[in-house]
């Protein structure tokens, strides 16, 4: 899964493509930096399936990242999604715009509620330490 994300980022975002985290203040520009902040949201924030007591998966839904209401106008997107990390429920959107070739010349990611900020900004700092070469 991980080489088909980073395929397709390859294809999608413009090389001066800016992203807009809801965590770091200054806007990160590049294609490279982008893309490494898209594959640790990727690993951080695919969400949990409900276990029963002895551990196995349970017949309930995944409480997995999904995407539940999508905005498209001309080449803007607006994507609202949910997921669970940790027990707690993020909720968010990615606001995304696009040149005339269809590449991603924005990602902006916005994230509720504050806890969800907090875990989040967490567990990107720990996965892009550990992404770092």
């Amino acid at each position: 899964m991980r080489g088909e994300l980073q395929n397709g980022l390859e294809q999608l975002l413009h090389d001066d493509v800016i992203f807009y985290s809801p965590i770091v203040y200054t806007p990160q520009k590049g294609k490279a930096i982008t893309t490494l902040y898209l594959q640790a949201a990727g690993q951080t924030l695919p969400g949990e399936k409900p276990k029963n007591e002895t551990g196995n998966t349970s017949g309930e839904a995944p409480k997995g990242f999904r995407y539940t209401k999508e905005i498209l106008d001309g080449y803007h997107a607006v994507l609202e999604f949910e997921t669970t990390v940790e027990g707690k429920y993020v909720n968010g959107i990615d606001m995304i715009t696009c040149d005339d070739n269809g590449k991603i010349i924005e990602f902006r990611v916005l994230i509720r509620p504050l806890q969800a900020i907090n875990l989040v900004h967490k567990q990107m700092g720990e996965m892009l330490d550990r992404m770092k070469p």
